[in-house]
């Protein structure tokens, strides 16, 4: 029988490449885990221990969950024992490690095989019924992208299914790796099931349930049915399963969305087609320019929230506060991509000891596509510069960025689909689920974070995961709804991230967490000062739960 291999092009190859690989970041991880991948493939025979076990228990629920006879795919199918055991009419296997491609093929040549990567499938021919991603998650460089480039692959009753460990096995797993008894892995991003649930809601899934499977992963008759059959099923003893299941399908309302087009100005692609100058129409202002000055012909209405029919794509502000920053103002222009019916940028310097003021605009001149104001701070604080911002923002949707590019400028354009298609009312950055690069954030300064995250769920009613992510989004109109009530709150918080998430749920506007990768600065110093800053956060704490729960 002839075997099946197909091989997509590398997504980083040609012009069409995502915006995700395009990232150095990225492109390493990925190189290190294919790496990885292929010389697991070489040990597949030497596989003892629970990981036998486990893979034979994993076969045994998929078979349950999926009827024979129906199209299947999976991605990070690894040899294609787990798809050949569903037994599919027609079954794709998609992994990027060319090792775990080539013995699918030859273990199970009735099945397809291609050798691509789950962050570029734009090529691959759907739809199908069912679609794995068993052990997944853990291991993607960015698991909302994956699931968005599986959203039009499905039919209204294909069904999702995911299962990825629980971060409870963490420590036991690291130790069965070390003495021979599980594969070893590289670093896992260890998700919960709700952030894999919220995830998959920005993406365009809806979860239908969730369960946990596998108790006792060693090969040991009687006791491993016994557990992994009954008492995982069982409060109090699931809590304490290897894997978390989760099922999900395409959310009825969700738009499925066109690859490659996230952020893109339809204006500026369509001047660009017609061989027209894409920055024709941006100004580049000085400080002194009036916002009246800057957009003498208002904009057209544009698309309202919901309103598919609609030509105009909302406008975006990008708000920059920069103190000390002149290292990353080059990057600043370079990296902030065009969103929706266009982008504005405007900076707010802060008092800088270097010539960050200066920097900003020699930047502005030397990009007049750029559509760029800058404003010198005569407050203190991020929160001052950023309420100074979004005073004079003319964008439809408000946007906030480090300077300090911790988070990176690639990322803006999901937290504008977000909001744009309806997924929240305010869009919150979360650092907290990837793993951070090394020195992304100290380890106090991390426990201050996770410990404020459970802090705010709980004041606000509401899952909050990071709530000191400087990147945060919402629509001007509700903005402006939220500074014509901060007499309530009071001009209470330097830092500008309680302002607005008080002020979100003091409105009960949706809030929804957007996961992020944090990375390390590469220029300058913190300007966080976690001690003092940590206990003011304390006191805005306790001030908002006289306000918002004690009530």
């Amino acid at each position: 029988m002839t075997t099946h291999t197909v091989t997509i092009p590398s997504a980083n190859a040609g012009p069409s490449q995502p915006p995700l690989l395009a990232d150095p970041g990225a492109a390493g991880y990925q190189a290190a885990r294919r790496g990885h991948w292929d010389q697991a493939a070489r040990r597949h025979d030497k596989r003892k221990g629970w990981g036998r076990a486990y893979h034979r228990r994993l076969q045994e629920v998929y078979s349950f969950l999926i009827v024979p006879g129906q199209r299947v795919l999976e991605i990070g199918c690894a040899t294609g024992d787990l798809l050949a055991a569903v037994n599919p009419a027609d079954g794709v296997g998609i992994d990027f490690s060319p090792e775990m491609i080539d013995r699918a093929a030859r273990f199970h040549p009735h099945l397809k095989f291609i050798e691509a990567d789950a962050h570029a499938l734009a090529s691959l021919q759907g739809p199908f019924d069912a679609i794995i991603l068993s052990d997944l998650v853990n291991d993607l460089w960015d698991v909302q992208e994956v699931l968005t480039r599986l959203r039009p692959l499905c039919t209204p009753r294909t069904r999702l299914i995911l299962n990825f460990y629980s971060r409870l096995w963490e420590k036991p797993l690291a130790i069965a790796q070390k003495i021979g008894l599980a594969t070893k892995m590289l670093p896992q991003n260890w998700l919960t099931v709700p952030d894999v649930v919220n995830l998959l809601n920005l993406a365009g899934f809806e979860s239908l349930r969730h369960w946990e499977e596998i108790l006792y992963p060693l090969p040991m008759p009687l006791l491993g049915p016994l557990c992994n059959k009954t008492l995982v099923k069982l409060w109090p003893m699931r809590i304490g399963a290897m894997t978390n299941f989760l099922m999900a399908r395409p959310s009825p309302q969700a738009p499925i969305p066109s690859a490659g087009t996230l952020g893109a100005c339809p204006e500026r692609v369509e001047r660009e087609s017609k061989g027209e100058d894409p920055s024709s129409q941006s100004l580049v202002l000085s400080p002194q320019s009036s916002i009246e000055d800057s957009h003498p012909n208002p904009l057209p209405a544009y698309r309202e929230r919901g309103n598919r029919s609609a030509q105009r794509e909302p406008t975006v502000t990008v708000v920059v506060p920069a103190r000390n920053e002149s290292g990353n103002i080059p990057a600043i222009f370079a990296r902030v991509p065009e969103m929706g019916g266009g982008t504005e940028l405007i900076f707010v310097e802060g008092h800088s000891s270097d010539d960050t003021f200066a920097e900003i605009e020699r930047h502005a001149a030397a990009n007049p596509q750029r559509n760029c104001r800058l404003f010198r701070q005569t407050g203190k604080g991020k929160g001052d510069a950023v309420r100074l911002g979004y005073a004079h923002a003319t964008g439809d949707i408000l946007m906030i960025l480090d300077a300090d590019l911790t988070v990176t400028p690639e990322d803006l354009p999901r937290f504008y689909q977000a909001i744009r298609d309806g997924k929240g009312e305010f869009i919150n950055g979360v650092r907290l689920i990837y793993p951070m690069e090394q020195k992304a954030m100290r380890l106090l300064n991390l426990a201050g974070n996770k410990f404020f995250s459970w802090a705010f769920t709980w004041l606000l009613g509401q899952p909050i995961k990071d709530c000191l992510c400087g990147t945060k989004v919402m629509w001007r109109t509700d903005y402006e709804k939220l500074a014509a009530n901060r007499a309530y709150f009071g001009d209470f918080d330097p830092f500008g991230d309680f302002d607005l998430l008080f002020g979100a749920a003091k409105m009960n506007l949706k809030i929804i967490d957007l996961p992020i990768r944090y990375r390390e600065r590469t220029y300058g110093t913190t300007n966080i000062q976690r001690w003092r800053h940590g206990w003011l956060l304390l006191k805005m704490c306790a001030f908002a739960a006289g306000k918002i729960k004690f009530v």
